[in-house]
């Protein structure tokens, strides 16, 4: 594939962008912006948020790890399915109720200002991190197959997308976002399901016959029953659980799509609708990665050795040329989720919950000026994160991705549970102690854990030990009953 190729299809799908940005940017309020008026519809929402769940992260990492672990990672999808029960019948009512902007307000409500800047806090450090990592992966893969070629470094080829992603988001907020990521989810499912088809074409058996010989394969595999290893079927499950609840329940970035819904009815109809396809595209990149595999061990290809690089050496080198172009599309999909409803939802966390704009006597032209410069403030911080990751880059993305979150999205699990579920007070104050502890001795335990538990290793279930050890925490600073 030609570099005007590319360049055409770079610049055919940036430009669709844009003109959904343009269309859904006018007359945008500050409003608009945070929650998109409460008037987005929950089936566009739900179609959308798949391409923001599956980011570069799955589109890449889930197929290149098959190779290694097999379709282990399909317990963690299961345990998602529980996660997201939890979030239309706990979280999402209690959002709905309380006409939450930032869910951490809840916090701030149940416990103070500072347990509301502390969660705040977390979720930026969080996003911020992953979302950096799942951009850093996709822009990685497009600057190795496509942006060397033109002699452009990596800083150039990252600013130009953060700079793309920054204009089309900054005025319609979560209203542009919702219809974007519909169309970056089409493109992406549709890279999905016709490589499949090329791969079955080069050889020579039909599509389902392709799956079915993955299915049959040793590729295949799903339960691990070794309970040292760290994709020990029970574990996956019910991490995958806990790590819906935190990354997409405590998210203000998942979960400020299902608040722009009109109602609690619609926003309920959203998960379900969203974790039902969701289970089933996971599969089809399961089944992607073994075919991937399949592929390179009948041709005699290499398998490179980081295995993220297995789909885009297939697609650019050993597949025809429409392969290639359906990859770009596909991964360009996933540069720009991965990055526009994160600055969204980073601009909105800091101006309400840390800057508190809805608290300051502020007329909507000064809270509109000031939500800019957060939201340009927050696209130099991702594109800087990209930078840092793109000279320390030594292990798979996708593990680094829930090992951070491990640590990070532990203390939001173990605050917000506190406050849902107990009727304790806590000193306010002091709260910093037992959410910066919490992750300090969770990696602690991690590190020595073959030590000190004879051989076990902690895998993503470490998010849940992390909230367990906030929740104690907050119990050791308590002070009594809260009044009704």
């Amino acid at each position: 594939m030609n570099a005007t190729t590319i360049l055409l299809v770079f610049l055919a799908y940036t430009s669709l962008i844009f003109l959904i940005s343009w269309i859904t940017g006018r007359k945008a309020t500050n409003d608009t912006y945070f929650l998109g008026n409460r008037r987005s519809l929950w089936y566009i929402v739900a179609y959308g948020m798949i391409g923001s769940s599956l980011s570069g992260v799955t589109f890449m990492s889930v197929p290149g790890w098959v190779g290694a672990t097999g379709f282990s990672y399909l317990m963690i999808v299961v345990g998602y399915m529980l996660g997201y029960v939890v979030i239309a019948f706990v979280l999402l009512p209690m959002y709905y109720k309380l006409q939450l902007t930032s869910v951490y307000s809840f916090l701030g409500e149940r416990f103070g200002l500072n347990s509301m800047k502390s969660g705040s806090w977390f979720f930026i450090l969080s996003r911020a991190l992953g979302s950096s990592l799942r951009m850093f992966l996709v822009i990685n893969v497009l600057q190795i197959f496509v942006f060397d070629s033109f002699g452009i470094p990596f800083f150039v080829t990252t600013a130009v997308f953060i700079i793309l992603i920054l204009l089309y988001t900054y005025q319609g907020g979560v209203r542009t976002i919702v219809w974007t990521d519909t169309l970056q989810t089409t493109f992406m499912l549709l890279a999905l399901i016709l490589t499949l088809f090329l791969i079955a074409g080069q050889m020579d058996i039909s599509f389902s016959a392709l799956v079915a010989k993955v299915i049959n394969s040793d590729y295949s595999n799903v339960m691990v029953y070794d309970f040292t290893a760290k994709n020990h079927w029970l574990k996956q499950l019910v991490s995958g659980a806990f790590i819906t609840i935190a990354m997409t329940g405590l998210d203000q970035d998942m979960m400020q799509k299902n608040m722009s819904c009109k109602n609690l009815r619609d926003a309920r109809k959203n998960i379900f609708t969203f974790s039902g396809i969701l289970l089933i595209v996971n599969i089809l990149f399961l089944v992607l990665g073994g075919a991937l595999f399949m592929f390179a061990n009948e041709f005699s290809i290499a398998i490179p050795q980081m295995s993220d690089d297995l789909f885009p050496m297939i697609s650019f080198h050993h597949l025809p040329i429409i392969a290639g172009v359906i990859f770009l599309i596909g991964i360009i999909s996933a540069a720009y989720s991965s990055a526009d409803g994160t600055l969204t939802a980073l601009t909105t966390a800091f101006s309400i919950d840390i800057l508190g704009l809805r608290r300051r006597d502020w007329d909507e032209k000064k809270q509109k000026n000031t939500r800019r410069i957060i939201h340009f403030a927050f696209a130099f911080v991702l594109w800087g994160l990209i930078i840092i990751f793109e000279m320390v880059n030594d292990k798979s993305v996708i593990d680094k991705l829930f090992t951070i979150a491990g640590y990070t999205y532990g203390p939001l699990l173990g605050l917000f549970a506190f406050g849902m579920f107990t009727k304790w007070a806590i000193r306010d104050k002091w709260v910093l102690l037992p959410v910066l502890a919490a992750p300090v001795v969770s990696y602690g335990l991690s590190y020595f854990s073959e030590e000190l538990f004879n051989g076990y290793k902690f895998g993503f279930e470490l998010l849940i030990i992390n909230g367990i050890l906030t929740f104690l925490g907050l119990l050791l600073i308590s002070k009594g009953r809260v009044k009704e």
